[in-house]
């Protein structure tokens, strides 16, 4: 019995010496804590800034309004030029417009005359016809009644008084053309063709009304062109006021949701410049750990290697994995991290960790700033920290 409680006392010795030493050889960080990409918010136009009402540190949401920048005096030569051509391509349209009802009336005025000059021909066409259809009626009769008469010398003229039978026939052949070419007279009118002396197919007016037609036609297709003219001109004035809206006032919102209002670079209601920081913002959704190690430790790390990450205080841990060695002198690499290094940290060699259940976590929300420590190898007690966790 003696001997059995000393073999139990030299092993809880021992084991305790191989926890306290694994515990203390396991490969672990100096200095770890939670970090996070800063982006810097410039202005994008000359003017006077007006910040809004945003605490430090406060939580922003998607296109939350941070701040804007005015631009009283923003150039409107532009604009101005753009309306003055959209005015005078209005003015054009609206003269060839008036040309095109002047000329309507005009040719309108035309088309009445020529429909009554079309009637009143008919009419003249028909009693010339009918009276050229009697006369050779006549003459024929008077002919058939100089053949029937004995010795067959009676004869007529174009009157129905007697004459030689030669001024006769010719008298005779004379009435028949003057009825056929009458009847092709008004036929021919009568389709719309017009045949008389002093004009070929249309009178003065119809000659008239067709000419305006054509005039019309050509104005119609500069009226169209300029039409097309002013709905280019109207989309340019569009854009040009969409941009000097954009010149003369912006905003400035946050880009993406967790973000923290980080830092103010202007006081409120002062002029600015294009390109001047405004101000700065942490992107809490692209948490990182970052951590220093000692050189023994830096050599034996990867990128990709597992690691894991644990608050001061706390027992939960937080899977990760090596995302960047920077090693020493990592200044430059904080110029856009929330976080600056201490100079301690400068004078050891530089880990990135990425944790996505940090980033996850709703109860820590953006927890930039918090410490803890990194560890990269198994340790004694880690079961009974997962059995705690």
């Amino acid at each position: 019995m003696k001997y059995t409680r000393l073999i139990i006392g030299v092993a809880a010795i021992l084991v305790t010496l191989w926890v306290i030493i694994g515990e203390q050889m396991t490969a672990a960080s100096a200095n770890a804590v939670v970090n996070a990409p800063v982006a810097t918010l410039r202005s994008p136009i000359a003017g006077t800034l007006e910040l809004q009402a945003h605490a430090l540190g406060a939580r922003l949401s998607q296109n939350e309004l941070l701040a804007t920048v005015t631009d009283t005096r923003a150039d409107t030569t532009r604009l101005a030029d753009l309306q003055l051509e959209l005015e005078t391509l209005d003015a054009g349209i609206n003269r060839l417009q008036a040309q095109i009802a002047a000329l309507s009336r005009e040719r309108d005025t035309l088309l009445q005359r020529s429909e009554t000059f079309t009637k009143a021909r008919l009419a003249e066409l028909e009693a010339e016809l009918a009276e050229a259809r009697i006369r050779r009626d006549l003459l024929q009769r008077g002919d058939a009644y100089a053949s029937a008469a004995p010795g067959g010398e009676a004869t007529f003229d174009e009157s129905g008084r007697p004459g030689t039978p030669h001024a006769s026939a010719l008298a005779l052949s004379h009435a028949r053309e003057r009825v056929e070419t009458l009847q092709i007279a008004r036929d021919a009118l009568q389709q719309g063709v017009f045949l008389g002396d002093g004009y070929n197919d249309a009178p003065f007016s119809e000659q008239r009304r067709i000419q305006l037609d054509a005039q019309i036609a050509e104005l119609g297709l500069a009226r169209s062109e300029a039409s097309a003219k002013t709905a280019a001109l109207e989309r340019r004035i569009t854009r040009a006021r969409q941009t000097q809206g954009l010149e003369s006032r912006s905003e400035l919102r946050a880009p993406a949701a967790d973000m923290l209002y980080w830092e103010t670079l202007q006081a409120d209601a002062v002029t600015v410049q294009r390109g001047d920081p405004l101000i700065r913002v942490v992107d809490c959704g692209q948490s990182i750990i970052t951590l220093s190690v000692t050189e023994r430790v830096f050599n034996t790390l990867r990128v990709g290697q597992d690691a894991s990450f644990r608050f001061t205080g706390q027992s939960h841990v937080y899977p990760a994995t090596v995302g960047r060695l920077a090693g020493s002198g990592a200044r430059s690499i904080y110029a856009n991290l929330a976080v600056a290094p201490s100079e301690k940290h400068l004078e050891r060699f530089d880990v990135t960790l990425l944790a996505p259940d940090l980033n996850a976590d709703p109860e820590l929300g953006c927890a930039i700033g918090r410490t803890g420590r990194a560890f990269f190898d198994g340790r004694p007690l880690d079961l009974f920290r997962h059995w705690f966790n």
